[in-house]
């Protein structure tokens, strides 16, 4: 069965065994994370969620994408070039379930971003 969940501005296609790349979750390598913002399961849709849904995961690293490189040239005739790069940070996970119903039941530390408000006030 799939489910299609939302993180980080992203959804995402998932079923059980799938490795996913994901904005940087705050959870540590080897911690179960539930993702509760689910869209679709199976061929139940949500409203725009669906109703005790989740997607249950193991964080498998923290780790940094490939290097992004922009070139700018600013002026010609006055060799004043600049190279700029950005690696964006993100967390590695694999996908355990897909449950339908029974999400508050499970006792999973939910995923949050690892610059949520609500993790910030905990």
């Amino acid at each position: 069965m799939f489910a299609v969940l939302k993180t980080g501005g992203k959804q995402y296609k998932v079923q059980a065994g799938d490795v996913l790349r994901v904005e940087k979750l705050s959870a540590a390598a080897g911690e179960k994370v539930q993702f509760n913002d689910i869209l679709m399961v199976g061929s139940t849709l949500g409203a725009p969620l669906v109703d005790g849904a989740c997607v249950q995961a193991e964080v498998i690293d923290q780790i940094k994408a490939d290097k992004v490189v922009t070139y700018v040239k600013r002026r010609r005739k006055h060799s004043s070039q600049r190279t700029r790069g950005h690696r964006q940070q993100l967390t590695l996970l694999r996908v355990t379930e897909v449950l339908e119903n029974g999400a508050d039941k499970t006792g999973v530390k939910a995923a949050l971003g690892a610059r949520s408000k609500a993790n910030a006030e905990a």
